[in-house]
């Protein structure tokens, strides 16, 4: 053991993100990214930018795009954080609401960084369980100080009932974090929750539907009081400028956004079609990606593998209860093509 480094942070294994290849070449369905460019008001926003904003400090409050935010979901600015990606918001959330006695809770499998974000604090993690086929199950006297619910979940991209999740936030005795990162993709939302309950906040990020994955933006809407401790404990700076800018333009045109995220629905829907057809279980998806589990024939390192070789890259979770799943991004519909007759000759 290194007698410098703490030993919480020495047993810990970090979270490892998705794969970034460099290569133009290959076909990129790993990490959830929109295939899709972001809005023109974007990039009129980033050629705007003055030189003299970029020597100044960025507004520490972000204020103006909280503004949009607050407005576009029925709040108030008092309702609203903005962070530098949403994974700051999830780390601020470890330190706001818990204890060192506490204990954190999330569902399993899940968003891996929740369990890397509850070591680092060096609580106590209390995953619950998905029953075999993903099912919805958090037993009655279950507690903790804070839950993360993905929703629609990740990795499975199942969206469960609008009762279910209302009906354990009201009895669960911590904060409850609804990190809605495909929420765009999906039928449900949960932001009323965030505006009426006291222990919920509702995550937002601009990386999936908005196309923004490169610039690191997220929010976070919920009650004041809980807002407000986030922001006692934030960097003083945690959003930069370009971000900002990036941001609001981004959030100011809805219709962009909803008419890439139809667009991205589609596709899924034809991508699921078609892997049924030969084969796969096809979990119902409520965000721009598929879980899918081959034919037996074909297991899924090797699917994943064989799909590499030939540059189009998904993404394998090499665990107990995700070893037999691939999760596979959804493209463009050359994209979509291309990884499908990949897979035909596979399973052909």
């Amino acid at each position: 053991m290194n007698p410098y480094i703490k030993q919480s942070v020495q047993n810990m294994c970090a979270y490892t993100p998705g794969e970034q290849p460099t290569d133009p070449r290959i076909i990129k369905l790993n990490t959830n990214e929109n295939p899709y460019p972001p809005s023109p008001a974007v990039m009129q926003a980033l050629a705007g930018i003055p030189a003299e904003a970029l020597r100044r400090y960025p507004d520490p409050v972000c204020r103006r795009v909280r503004e949009v935010i607050a407005r576009l979901h029925g709040g108030t600015l008092d309702n609203v954080f903005a962070g530098n990606g949403s994974d700051e918001i999830l780390a601020l959330c470890t330190r706001a609401f818990v204890e060192d006695a506490g204990s954190i809770g999330y569902m399993d499998p899940s968003y891996g960084l929740y369990h890397v974000m509850a070591q680092i604090r060096n609580v106590e993690t209390r995953p619950v369980t998905f029953e075999p086929d993903y099912e919805w199950q958090i037993p009655a006297d279950y507690r903790a100080s804070f839950f993360y619910l993905t929703t629609p979940n990740a990795p499975t991209g199942i969206q469960y009932p609008r009762e279910t999740v209302a009906g354990f936030c009201r009895q669960f005795p911590g904060v409850v974090l609804l990190d809605e990162a495909y929420v765009d993709f999906a039928d449900t939302h949960f932001m009323d929750m965030a505006l009426t309950l006291p222990n919920v906040l509702v995550l937002r990020t601009l990386s999936k539907a908005y196309s923004l994955a490169g610039v690191r933006f997220g929010y976070v809407v919920g009650p004041a009081p809980l807002i407000a401790a986030m922001y006692k404990i934030k960097d003083s700076y945690n959003v930069d400028y370009i971000a900002q800018q990036v941001a609001r333009a981004a959030l100011e045109d809805q219709a962009y956004m909803k008419a890439n995220a139809e667009k991205v629905r589609q596709t899924r829907g034809r991508l699921a079609g078609e892997l049924v057809s030969l084969g796969f279980k096809v979990y119902p998806s409520s965000t721009n990606f598929l879980w899918i589990r081959p034919p037996s024939k074909l297991p899924a390192a090797s699917l994943f593998q064989r799909l590499r070789e030939q540059s189009i890259v998904v993404r394998y979770f090499d665990g107990p209860r995700t070893k037999d799943y691939v999760r596979i991004t959804v493209g463009t519909g050359e994209q979509t093509d291309a990884l499908l007759n990949a897979i035909r000759l596979m399973v052909g």
